[in-house]
């Protein structure tokens, strides 16, 4: 048996395994069914079938399969924030696409994790989390096999993970701490979106630090997740992201927009700890508020 078996002591009488693991942990049927036939689910020691009856104080045993990726492996430094059996936590560099596209097809962060896990003998997929823009940068979360994936995936849908951001916007707030609830809407195939009443539910909540110079370094926690939604928030206020060229202006004080996942707390999946993951700010936004771009 492994030594990064997911263990899971039995507590209560009168359940199938299979649905002693859907119901009390989350897996799914047909994740079940798999590792059943790869002989990957133990009890007390001894593989079974998963319609097999379990009870108090029996230990069940569960092993992910080994899995490989279609990235290309290519040896791109990545600044590790935190890692265990089930996570890949990275603080991500602006300028870097997260997905292999048309125009970046050996040069993304899925590359490099691919490149890391094959030297580290980590036989797993790479399973992105959540999504940053390539010139966005910060907290970004790999999961290292589907159980887990599944599960703070789900709690992201949920909006139970707590996502906050630093950005630098182009302009001073009216009301310096607020929430915006603004429907967001694609109306066409354009990647921009707009604040529009055909949209879906979008809230942010911002607190502004500091202002300066017509600018203001503002704290950001989302409610909702949607693409692009703090960078169409603001622009929406009148105050968009610095250097968001999509949603404002080109800006001579940095080169992509300045915005930043500075963290992200969640609730682990196999052990119940919150984790609270922390990514330092790059040097290009300390530079424009230098002293107070702590996280």
């Amino acid at each position: 048996m492994d030594n990064d078996a997911m263990i899971i002591d039995v507590k209560e009488d009168g359940f199938r395994l299979r649905d002693y693991l859907e119901e009390k942990h989350g897996f799914s049927s047909k994740l079940l069914i798999k590792l059943e036939a790869n002989g990957k689910i133990f009890l007390n020691g001894k593989v079974v079938k998963i319609k097999k009856r379990v009870f108090r104080e029996d230990e069940i045993a569960v092993e992910f399969l080994d899995e490989s990726d279609e990235y290309e492996k290519v040896n791109l430094p990545i600044d590790i924030i935190y890692e265990d059996d089930d996570f890949l936590v990275l603080n991500k560099k602006p300028f870097r696409v997260v997905h292999p596209t048309k125009r970046h097809q050996d040069d993304t962060t899925a590359n490099a994790v691919s490149f890391y896990f094959d030297k580290n003998d980590i036989k797993r997929k790479v399973r992105f989390v959540n999504r940053l823009d390539m010139n966005t940068s910060g907290v970004l979360v790999i999961a290292k096999n589907p159980y887990v994936h599944n599960m703070i995936s789900q709690d992201m849908r949920n909006d139970k993970v707590d996502k906050h951001y630093k950005a630098i916007v182009d302009g001073i707030l009216e009301e310096k701490n607020g929430k915006i609830i603004e429907k967001i809407a694609r109306i066409d195939d354009n990647i921009r979106r707009v604040v529009h009443e055909s949209g879906k539910d979008c809230t942010t909540v911002y607190s502004v630090i500091e202002e300066e110079n017509g600018m203001s370094l503002i704290d950001i926690r989302l409610e909702t997740g949607r693409t692009h939604q703090i960078r169409v928030h603001f622009e929406h206020l009148g105050a968009p992201v610095l250097g968001d060229e999509l949603y404002g202006t080109r800006s001579e004080l940095i080169s992509r927009q300045a915005l930043h996942c500075s963290r992200m707390v969640f609730k682990h999946p196999r052990t119940g700890k919150v984790l609270e993951m922390v990514a330092e700010l790059p040097e290009d936004m300390k530079r424009i508020f230098n002293s107070n771009c702590e996280n």
